[in-house]
């Protein structure tokens, strides 16, 4: 797919010289030496085939990269993708530090993709760090068991309910945690800019955030997915359904924004273009469903999607990404 859109867009930009029958010369752009940084939004995680090169960092053939690539491709912005580093699982700290993926196994640090000559950065990281995952488990029962066994981390309280998670978060021990949390996703969101600047002087550098996961209007999460495969929030509780919108996603969102443009980077904010294809809206959703079924299966079992961009999520913020490169390079409207 990258090959046959990048010809394409080269064919698009011949030009005749000057003089008449003179022969056609064509002109081709150069290429953006880029890398792509990132956890399982990155990755493609649930998105049917794996990389057999990258199987434990559940790393989709197709996934983010190769749609903006061929996005941008289409506007005569050619990247040079020297690396895709992606993995699930990934937390901000793993850019610099090694990725324990089991096993006796590991990812070297995602930085060491970046060189002198990278001249693009594109890195989705974050939730990892603020503690998703755990906030998912606090509130569903059915994570705490075998079923959440893809989200290593525990529980924030595993002796208090997960009906009551939403109060749990509100105030007292479940706030502090959140808080901390918080804060040290704000520092490592400034070592990850320091990092890139450090290793990639020349590199422009966009930080891409997360897709919203819960509608504005929350009542559509009560409609059962399509396939009877339950609610698209599982067994998290209607009383914490604004919570984990509200107060872990778009404050991370927003932290995230805010450290972009603190370090002068670019952001991509999907979180706002996202808001009608959440898991919630059945058919037209363009997130799986928190324990849905994906159409990946390793080790003959299948991986739920855990609120993962599905294929139309991919080629939806991947669309979106590329625009905003796009007009990042002076291309497309702002």
């Amino acid at each position: 797919m990258r090959l046959t859109r990048t010809l394409c867009a080269a064919a698009l930009l011949a030009v005749t010289a000057a003089g008449p029958g003179a022969p056609a010369v064509r002109v081709n752009p150069p290429k953006i030496p880029t890398v792509f940084l990132g956890d399982a939004s990155v990755a493609g995680w649930g998105i049917a085939p794996v990389d057999p090169g990258a199987l434990l960092c559940v790393r989709a053939r197709e996934n983010l990269p190769d749609v903006i690539e061929d996005q941008l491709a289409d506007q005569a912005i050619l990247l040079d993708i020297t690396a895709d580093v992606s993995c699930a699982g990934a937390a901000l700290h793993h850019v610099w530090e090694e990725q324990d993926l089991g096993g006796g196994t590991s990812a070297v640090p995602q930085k060491r993709a970046l060189t002198k000559e990278t001249q693009l950065v594109v890195a989705g990281l974050g939730a990892g760090t603020a503690g998703l995952g755990q906030v998912l488990k606090q509130c569903s029962q059915r994570l705490r068991g075998s079923e959440g066994s893809h989200l290593p981390d525990p529980p924030v309280d595993a002796t208090s309910p997960t009906t009551t998670c939403g109060t749990y978060f509100a105030r007292g021990a479940g706030a502090d945690w959140l808080e901390r949390r918080f804060e040290q996703t704000g520092k490592d969101l400034d070592k990850l800019f320091s990092e890139i600047g450090s290793e990639s002087p020349s590199a422009r550098t966009v930080l891409v955030g997360y897709p919203r996961l819960v509608p504005e209007d929350r009542k559509r999460c009560r409609t059962a997915l399509p396939g009877g495969a339950g609610r698209p929030l599982a067994d998290v509780p209607e009383s914490a359904w604004g919570f984990l919108d509200t107060k872990v996603q778009a404050r991370l969102n927003s932290l995230m924004a805010a450290k972009a443009k603190e370090h002068k980077a670019h952001f991509v904010d999907l979180y706002a273009a996202t808001g009608a294809a959440t898991a919630c809206d059945g058919a037209d959703r363009a997130v799986g469903g928190l324990l849905e079924p994906s159409g990946v299966t390793l080790l003959h079992q299948t991986l739920p999607w855990l609120l993962a961009a599905d294929e139309t999520g991919r080629d939806g913020n991947g669309d979106t990404v590329a625009q905003s490169i796009a007009a990042m390079y002076g291309r497309g409207p702002a």
